[in-house]
């Protein structure tokens, strides 16, 4: 019971399977496709990471063109360091310093660079390490009438345009506030969630941001890895807006009192429903600069490749070696190169770009109006690509050829990659393409792999309902193939196999039709089993005649070995299935036949293909060798003989034991052939017993081929005693054939050759 339901079960299987994956070709594309609005709401990190480092890849190909504009880094470098001593230098040279860069008409002058402590080597502060003395404490008392260095570099900064700088910082909480300058205003749906914060500050000494045109911070607010590639125009901490060293440069050259910080929904700002995520900040105004930010106020950086001519070192200002027209009207940030002083910043261009440039790079795209641009409909062109793109890939794909498929997948995928680098390359625009490239290819994939498995579902349905009827290899060949499903054959060396059991006609009348059915299934399915397990192609079964064939569709350079040992082991597995059968008769009270067989072998060069007609064909051999080796199976109960091979399947395995039985000119053949009885493997063609009978048959058929019957005679007697194979009705055969021809010998003409009568 348990079998039967089984049986009736995994074809259900099968089909529901079938069925399954014909399905799951729509329906896995589009639960991708709803994941991926859901997940791309959310805006996980690695969409970001991944989106940063292609837009890096768009840096690189295309930098920022540099375009000389009146903004240069004063580098504090190695060489200023040999000149005037180790950093931090004394006030009083940074004040001369500051003189110097006003004098030469500078619009502004920014520090990169954090004054928090009062000068070391102020006067009033250095005498306090001497050692106590009276010819020291006397210098003291004249050191104390010199002016401090803080106040020598604050009065170098009062009434000229120079910024300090100071650092942000979310690792600490404190009450100080650096002095802001500026005023800021807000214009539109303030959200002031979308402005960064920070709750602890590195300052400058009160008198030095007392004096100072204007007070910004320089801190770098890095991506995941690390690297810089936006820089906050505003924060704010204690609820207060602080601006970015780089705005107040701006702000303070323009002679500007404050900022507007421009939200969506003001001033005719668009809210960011297009993008479904934007609502926060969208510019910043300073003076008559408007400066485009995302919205969380941070302007992306367009970087430039190294550029000496915005270089200035300050030992040159220093030591008045730069003229006046480089820097009359130009904004200046002072800042180090040095690596020892480790302001090194890692940018998409540079791993190591010192940090003073990162802010000349943001002044120089203001003052050239280049900005890169994340504008708010892109995000929306984002989800609408992936809705019209992913839905046609969905329903189209599963009706496409693989090539059509590659062609739509592949176009999809260069369309938004290129789509993306034109507006990146023309308009400095910002358009994220990897989140469609991912939805794309995500559902351009599963559709892909799922038409594969239906295919290769598919492809196991048919194998399975056809591996019943053709040979295994064939219905792979035909899988990977299907061009060769088609009329037509080709001319090949083969080997053809026969077998037919004896004396069947006496063996059915035992049965009634079912019983038969039985008899003859447990009979060929072993047969066939062994057949196919060496290699070899059934070809048909005609009743209880096997036919089958090797070295097509599949090459097989050894088909006369593999059908030989395909014959014998046949043989031996009948012989174990006849132990069987009779035991099970034995058990059942019935009488027991047991099933014998003859196999005919034959190599020749045949025509192998689908044959047949246009409505209906089989994939089958035809040619003269197939009806030699029908013949020969006949043979084999003539000479009373289990096997019977011809001449060229001999000559395919001459290692296994045969000896040639006759020279015979089959019927309906007019050329004779030597035909051979196959009795063993390799082992028995090399053992003593078979080696004596071997010799002594062989000159026993040279003899009688001769016409010398009497000494022929002789050796029939000789090969009875070394018989050991079952070769009696062989013998007897020869043994009437000799003496019918001693009575009655034949004509000079006579070659030897036996015509046979009897297919």
């Amino acid at each position: 019971m348990i079998k039967k339901i089984i049986k009736k079960t995994i074809p259900l299987i099968k089909n529901f399977n079938v069925v399954f994956m014909r399905w799951a070709q729509y329906i896995v594309p589009l639960v991708i496709f709803a994941g991926f609005f859901t997940l791309r709401y959310s805006r996980p990190q690695i969409f970001i990471n991944l989106q940063h480092r292609v837009f890096d890849v768009f840096q690189r190909l295309k930098p920022r063109e540099y375009v000389p504009v009146p903004v240069h880094v004063i580098d504090i470098d190695e060489d200023s360091l040999d000149v005037y001593g180790q950093w931090p230098w004394p006030r009083t040279l940074i004040a001369e310093l500051v003189k110097k860069l006003d004098g030469a008409g500078t619009a502004a002058i920014a520090f990169d660079a954090v004054f928090a402590e009062r000068d070391r080597l102020s006067p009033v502060l250095a005498v306090k390490s001497w050692q106590a003395g009276q010819e020291s404490d006397r210098l003291r008392q004249l050191v104390k009438k010199l002016p401090d260095n803080d106040d020598v570099f604050a009065a170098a900064m009062r009434g000229r345009n120079v910024i300090t700088g100071f650092t942000l910082s979310g690792e600490f909480k404190d009450n100080i506030m650096p002095d802001i300058k500026a005023f800021f205003a807000e214009s539109g749906e303030a959200l002031q969630e979308y402005v960064l914060k920070f709750s602890g500050v590195t300052a400058n000494i009160p008198v030095l941001e007392k004096n100072a045109a204007g007070n910004g911070y320089f801190t770098f607010v890095a991506e995941a890895d690390g690297v810089v590639r936006q820089v906050p125009a505003v924060s704010m901490k204690g609820g207060k807006y602080m601006p970015a060293l780089s705005m107040e440069a701006l702000r303070v050259a323009q002679g500007a009192r404050g900022y507007m910080i421009k939200f969506s929904n003001g001033s005719g700002e668009v809210a960011g429903n297009i993008s479904m995520n934007r609502t926060g900040i969208s510019r910043i105004r300073i003076g008559r600069m408007d400066i485009p930010t995302d919205e969380w106020g941070k302007v992306w950086v367009y970087f430039t490749k190294d550029a000496p001519g915005r270089i200035i070192s300050a030992k040159d200002v220093l030591s008045g070696r730069v003229s006046k027209d480089t820097l009359d009207g130009a904004i200046v940030i002072i800042g180090t190169s040095a690596a020892g002083l480790k302001d090194l910043r890692v940018t998409p261009l540079n791993p190591v770009l010192p940090g003073v440039e990162v802010h000349a790079n943001v002044i120089e795209q203001a003052l050239l109006g280049q900005y890169l641009l994340c504008p708010d409909w892109a995000d929306g062109a984002g989800y609408l690509y992936v809705f019209v793109v992913g839905l046609l890939m969905i329903f189209l794909l599963p009706r496409m050829n693989s090539l059509m498929c590659t062609v739509f997948g592949a176009g999809s995928l260069s369309a938004v990659l290129a789509f993306s680098w034109y507006l990146f390359s023309r308009k400095m625009l910002l358009i994220d393409p990897v989140c469609p490239s991912i939805a794309v290819g995500l559902i351009f994939l599963s559709s892909l792999i799922i038409g594969y498995f239906k295919t290769e579902s598919e492809k196991r349905y048919v194998r399975t309902a056809f591996s019943h009827y053709v040979n295994a290899a064939m219905v792979e060949e035909l899988a990977k193939n299907p061009s060769k499903l088609q009329l037509g054959g080709v001319s090949r060396d083969m080997t053809i196999l026969f077998c037919d059991i004896r004396g069947f006609t006496t063996i059915s009348e035992q049965y009634d039709s079912m019983g038969l059915t039985r008899v003859i299934n447990r009979f060929l399915t072993p047969m066939t089993a062994i057949i196919m397990d060496r290699k070899g192609c059934i070809d048909k079964y005609i009743g209880d005649c096997i036919m089958a064939f090797w070295n097509a569709p599949l090459d097989d350079s050894s088909h006369a070995v593999n059908a030989c040992e395909s014959a014998l082991t046949m043989q031996e597995r009948l012989a174990e299935l006849n132990t069987v059968w009779k035991n099970d008769a034995e058990k059942n009270g019935t009488k027991y036949l047991p099933i014998n067989i003859g196999v005919g072998l034959n190599t020749d060069v045949c025509c192998v293909g689908n044959l047949g007609s246009d409505q209906h064909f089989n994939y089958s051999v035809l040619g003269d060798g197939v009806n030699l080796a029908s013949r020969l199976e006949g043979q084999s109960k003539t000479y009373g003989v289990k096997i019977v091979i011809g001449p060229k399947t001999r000559e395919g395995a001459t290692d296994y034991a045969a000896l040639e039985i006759d020279l015979i000119k089959v019927k309906g053949k007019t050329r004779p052939v030597h035909i051979y009885t196959l009795l063993g493997r390799p082992d028995m063609a090399s053992s003593a017993e078979f080696m004596k009978l071997s010799a002594v048959h062989n000159e026993m058929i040279k003899t009688y081929r001769a016409a010398d019957f009497s000494h022929a005679l002789e050796l029939v007697a000789q090969c009875r005693a070394h018989n050991i194979y079952g070769l009696e009705k062989l013998y007897n055969l020869y043994e009437e054939r000799i003496n019918t021809f001693i009575q009655n010998p034949p004509g000079p003409e006579w070659d030897g050759v036996f015509t046979a009568t009897s297919k």
